[in-house]
C-alpha cells in the first residue's frame, strides 16, 4: 500500500513491540519484536523528507535513510533493501545495536520539533529481515576476478565488511581470526538480547558463500607473523578491534570475585552458543545468586548489569561516577536495564574492593559534578566524608577498552602505532607507513560503535582497491617499457 509521507501530524512514533521485563529477563533472546509490514509503512510515513537530511548526515555511513523510508511507505521493500544496503553490509545488525537515540534519530528534525523522531532503526531491521526472508540477500558475485590476495586480520564487523567489499571488487580474501567463530564482538561480547546469534551466523555463511576463505583459530604472531602475511598477500589489512580492557585500580582490584567485562560477555555468549565454560560452570563467571556490582556507564556496562539479572543475580548495581545525563551509553539501554531491575548508584566512584581471600563488598565514595573540563562534561569530584559500601561477590570493571601491543604481538617492531597504541595510518588512504599494510576500525580509532567500524572497513576496501591497481598499472608500464627494449637488444645482436 503506497502512503503519503510527512504523516508526522497524524501518527505517533512507535518503536518495535518489546517484551515485558518479567517475560525477557529470564531468558537470552532478543527484547524486540519487529514491525508488521504496516507498521513499518505507518513509522516511514512519518518522515518529513527534509530537504537537508540530518539523520543520513549523522550516521557515519551516510545511509539514504530518507529514500528508503519513502520507499517503505510505498510498500517497495525491495527496493528499499537495494536502497538500503548499497551503504550498509549488515543493515540488520546496525538496526538493532547502533545507539540511534545518539547518532539518527537523535538528530531526525522530528525530534528536535518534539514530534517524536522517526524509528528509523525498527524500519531498517525490518526491511533487511524481510529481505532475508523472500531470498533478496545474495552473496556478491565479482563482474572480474582478480589474481591479487588480500589478508584480513580480525573477524569483526570492520573486517567483515572490508572482506564484503573487497570480494565484490574481485580480489581473493582470506579472513583471519584468533576465535573459533567469525564475528569478533558481535558473537562475544554484544549478548543475545540485543543480537541474536543467528543474525550473526547467516552473515558470515554469505562471506563463504561469497568466496571468502574464513580461517578461524588463526593468531598472528603464534600462526604467522605479520610480516609473512604480507608475503604471502598483495595487501594486509589490520582490523583486530581493541580487547585490552581497562582494570580497575583501587586496592583490592586482584581479589577473586573481580572480573574484566569481556571476560564476563565471552563466557555468557559461550555459554549462550552451546559451549561448555568451566569459568562459568563452577561459578566464577555466573553471577548466579550473587550480589553483583559493575563499575563503568557506558553500552558495556549495561550489557553486564543485564546478562547478570538474567544469570539469577540476588542484586545487581550500577556505579557511575557521573549523573544519568551525562552517560556515555545508549539512554534506551538504560531505560531497559532499569526495567529489569538494575539499581544505579549515580555520582558514585569505587575506592576499595574489600575482602580477605575474595571479593565481599565494594567501599565507594559519593560523587559531585564540578566545572566542565576541557571537552564540556563536568569533572566529578570527591565528597569528602560521603564512604559507603555495597556487598559484592562479582565485581565487573567495564571502564572500557584499549589496544593490545601489536607490534609485539605480530612480531613487527617496524608497524607504526600512535601514542595510545592505535595503529597510525594515513586517514584517507588507511595505509600505514609500511607499504600495503592497511588499518580500520577501532584499531585506529580506539573503541567505539559497530557503524564506525563498517564504515572504516568499507573505507579501506576502497584504499586497498586504490593500491592495488596503481600496483597493476606500475607492472603493466614496466612490462610494456621493457618489451620495446627487449626487441632493440635482440635487432642490435643480429646487427652485431
Amino acid at each position: 500500500m503506497a502512503r503519503k509521507m510527512l504523516q508526522f501530524t497524524r501518527l505517533e512514533k512507535e518503536m518495535p513491540a518489546k517484551r515485558a521485563a518479567e517475560d525477557r529477563k529470564g531468558d537470552f533472546q532478543e527484547i524486540y519484536g519487529g514491525f508488521t509490514e504496516d507498521g513499518a509503512g505507518d513509522q516511514a510515513s512519518r518522515c518529513e523528507q527534509c530537504g537537508i537530511p540530518f539523520c543520513q548526515i549523522h550516521c557515519p555511513l551516510q545511509n539514504n535513510i530518507p529514500d528508503w523510508l519513502m520507499l517503505t511507505a510505498s510498500g517497495r521493500l525491495e527496493e528499499a533493501y537495494a536502497v538500503s544496503s548499497a551503504t550498509n553490509n549488515m543493515p540488520e545488525i546496525c538496526g538493532r545495536i547502533c545507539p540511534q537515540d545518539r547518532l539518527c534519530e537523535g538528530s531526525c528534525v522530528l525530534e528536535q520539533s518534539r514530534h517524536g523522531s522517526v524509528s528509523i532503526g525498527g524500519v531498517e531491521k525490518h526491511i533487511t529481515d524481510t529481505a532475508w526472508e523472500n531470498g533478496w540477500v545474495k552473496p556478491v558475485k565479482p563482474v572480474t576476478e582478480r589474481s591479487e590476495t588480500v589478508g584480513i586480520i580480525g573477524g569483526g564487523p570492520g573486517g567483515m565488511a572490508a572482506a564484503e567489499q573487497l570480494r565484490g571488487m574481485g580480489f581473493q580474501v582470506t579472513l583471519y581470526d584468533r576465535y573459533d567463530r567469525i564475528g569478533g564482538l558481535l558473537v562475544y561480547g554484544i549478548p543475545g538480547f540485543k543480537l541474536e546469534k543467528d543474525v550473526v551466523a547467516r552473515r558470515v555463511k554469505l562471506l563463504a558463500d561469497a568466496g571468502v576463505t574464513l580461517k578461524t583459530d588463526f593468531e598472528v604472531g603464534r600462526d604467522a607473523t605479520l610480516a609473512e602475511l604480507r608475503a604471502k598477500h598483495d595487501a594486509v589489512l589490520i582490523a583486530t578491534g581493541v580487547y585490552k580492557a581497562r582494570g580497575l585500580t583501587v586496592p583490592g582490584a586482584g581479589l577473586p570475585g573481580v572480573h574484566r567485562a569481556l571476560d564476563y560477555l565471552t563466557a555468557s555468549n559461550k555459554v549462550d552458543l552451546g559451549d561448555t565454560v568451566p569459568e562459568y560452570e563452577d561459578g566464577t563467571l555466573n553471577a548466579k545468586g550473587k550480589n553483583v556490582v559493575v563499575v563503568g556507564g557506558g553500552d558495556t556496562a549495561m550489557d553486564c548489569l543485564r546478562t547478570a539479572i538474567r544469570q539469577g543475580a540476588t542484586s545487581v548495581k550500577c556505579l557511575y561516577r557521573r549523573n544519568q545525563a551525562n552517560m556515555p551509553g545508549s539512554q534506551r539501554e538504560v531505560a531497559n536495564a532499569m526495567e529489569e531491575g538494575v539499581d544505579f548508584v549515580w555520582l558514585s566512584a569505587p575506592e576499595a574492593v574489600l575482602g580477605d581471600d575474595k571479593a565481599t563488598a565494594v567501599r565507594a565514595v559519593r560523587m559531585r559534578l564540578g566545572v566542565a573540563d576541557a571537552t564540556g562534561r563536568q569533572v566529578p569530584q570527591v565528597i569528602e566524608g560521603s564512604e559507603f559500601t555495597e556487598p559484592a561477590d562479582l565485581v565487573i570493571a567495564a571502564l572500557g577498552f584499549e589496544p593490545e601491543d601489536l607490534p609485539t604481538l605480530f612480531g613487527e617492531p617496524k608497524l607504526p602505532i600512535t601514542r595510545w597504541g592505535t595503529v597510525q595510518v594515513d586517514p584517507v588512504t588507511k595505509m600505514s607507513d609500511m607499504d600495503g599494510v592497511f588499518a580500520a576500525g577501532d584499531i585506529v580509532r580506539g573503541a567505539s560503535l559497530v557503524v564506525w567500524a563498517v564504515r572504516d572497513g568499507r573505507d579501506a576496501a576502497e584504499g586497498i582497491l586504490r593500491y592495488l591497481d596503481a600496483k597493476a598499472s606500475q607492472s603493466e608500464t614496466s612490462a610494456q617499457t621493457a618489451e620495446p627494449a627487449s626487441k632493440l637488444a635482440a635487432e642490435l645482436a643480429q646487427v652485431s
